[in-house]
């Protein structure tokens, strides 16, 4: 069950929700979307502090990509753990729990006296991270009315892009002193608002009340943004879907997804999460002042070049929120993936054939603009879209967690890949990774816009030729 959105429950027209309601959730969607403000920050501060910090401690490169790399693997921990945890306490309070997480981390790294104590400190970090990248899609799709959930989970990708554009002008703010402890410490500020946010704004997901039995508390809710005849109806919408799951509505945990009615949406979750990452996104990210060295300009200036892929990324992602809910989740991607496809192909030959270095920059600023209008943002929409209202939780933890298994490997072979087999070669690659998601998108993607979860059902059984289920609410 999804808000006012795709589960049987609450699907009720936008009309019903007067201006009052609207600006209600909308301010708890901006709030829950702080989660990914500090997924962008964390993952972007890293690139600056990185520089004072070696110098500091006297790492060398082993424990300089450790010191970036754990807190993937922090996240990786981090998401597959938060959609249990989740499920038994509720979305506030695992939103405030990774809040509360992310101080202690920041602290931690804050505090370091040396590098053991500096990974501890990203590692506790990683861990909130990936748990809020898992939270926040499921969070957000819970509290929207179908018509603006596009949007409103579309602003998770957007608080991302700040976070990361946020980080890099942190870095140059406090790159003059070197202060690598402020640039780390500013992370605080996000983190608080989400504990004290989770205290006292916002509300627990009427989803999650229902579906624990909580219905005077879910109808409150409901009836707090719409009025009382919509809440009335929405939940005897929800009492019907959970007699038609049956006993299996209230399984729980990792084991639903292997429930024959989920996995296609799984199959789809996952497969999405790994195209985003391997279509090479963060070979941009995290390597542009290397790319750009190797084009012929000089990248002494590593902190501005970043700041300049933060701006596109941010305008891009803006551009996204706007057309998402009138264009459709399925014509974003596909238009997204193609351009990456052409991009990332024609970025590999400027360097296969020595094209001039501003021909290298107009591709890779092309593929970062296709990226962030479509496959960046929509992603996180679909996985707060797609999966069955009980395996909601557990299928956005298993969906984030292969994105940042992905986003690991990725880092972490591009430079000996580039190495052996060229840098140019390596991008056709990602080129070729980039096609092959267009062609699955293309044909087992389901369109989700304004659709309840019944017909996003609909839609993802007929593209994997699976039967429909036995009985079908008739409303």
């Amino acid at each position: 069950m999804q808000g006012f959105s795709s589960a049987t429950v609450y699907e009720g027209p936008l009309a019903e929700v007067p201006p009052d309601g609207l600006r209600k959730i909308w301010l708890w969607a901006v709030l829950i979307a702080v989660g990914g403000f500090l997924f962008g920050f964390d993952t972007g501060v890293i690139s600056g502090a990185l520089l004072y910090i070696k110098t500091d401690f006297g790492l060398n490169s082993f424990e300089q990509s450790s010191v970036v790399s754990v807190l993937v693997l922090g996240a990786m921990v981090g998401a597959m753990g938060s959609g249990r945890i989740a499920d038994r306490i509720g979305r506030r309070r695992i939103l405030g729990l990774e809040g509360l997480v992310f101080l202690v981390g920041t602290v931690i790294a804050v505090l370091s006296t040396g590098y053991a104590m500096l990974v501890l400190g990203r590692l506790v970090l990683g861990l909130a991270v990936g748990g809020a990248s898992a939270t926040v899609p499921v969070y957000l799709s819970e509290i929207s009315p179908k018509e603006i959930r596009g949007r409103t989970l579309t602003l998770n990708q957007l608080l991302i892009t700040i976070g990361i554009l946020v980080a890099y002008l942190t870095n140059l703010a406090f790159s003059g002193a070197g202060d690598w402890r402020a640039m780390i410490g500013i992370g605080a500020v996000p983190a608080a608002v989400i504990v004290a946010a989770s205290l006292w704004v916002l509300p627990e997901s009427a989803a999650w009340l229902a579906a624990r039995g909580d219905r005077d508390e879910a109808r409150r809710l409901v009836a707090s943004v719409t009025n009382e005849a919509t809440a009335d109806r929405l939940l005897d919408r929800y009492d019907r879907g959970r007699a038609r799951e049956g006993d299996g509505g209230g399984a729980a945990g990792w084991r639903t997804l292997l429930a024959a009615d989920v996995r296609p949406a799984l199959v789809v979750g996952l497969a999405l999460a790994a195209v985003q990452q391997f279509g090479g996104i963060n070979t941009i990210i995290y390597y542009a002042p290397t790319i750009i060295e190797e084009t012929g300009l000089t990248a002494s200036n590593s902190i501005v070049y970043s700041i300049a892929i933060g701006v596109i990324n941010l305008v891009m992602t803006l551009i996204a929120i706007r057309v998402i809910d009138r264009s459709g989740r399925r014509p974003l991607l596909l238009f997204s993936l193609g351009a990456m496809t052409v991009m990332m192909a024609l970025l590999g030959l400027s360097f296969v054939a020595d094209w001039s270095s501003g021909l290298s920059l107009v591709c890779m600023v092309l593929y970062i603009a296709g990226y962030a209008v479509g496959t960046g943002p929509v992603f996180w929409t679909l996985i707060g879209e797609i999966f069955p209202p009980r395996a909601r939780a557990a299928g956005s933890s298993a969906s984030t967690a292969v994105n940042w298994l992905a986003n690991f490997v990725v880092s972490l072979i591009f430079l000996p890949i580039a190495k052996v087999i060229g840098q140019g070669e390596t991008f056709w690659i990602f080129a070729v990774i980039a096609g092959i998601g267009w062609v699955f998108v293309s044909r087992f993607v389901p369109e989700t816009k304004e659709r309840d979860f019944t017909e996003v059902d609909a839609d993802l059984r007929s593209r994997f030729g699976r039967p429909a289920p036995a009985s079908a609410d008739p409303d």
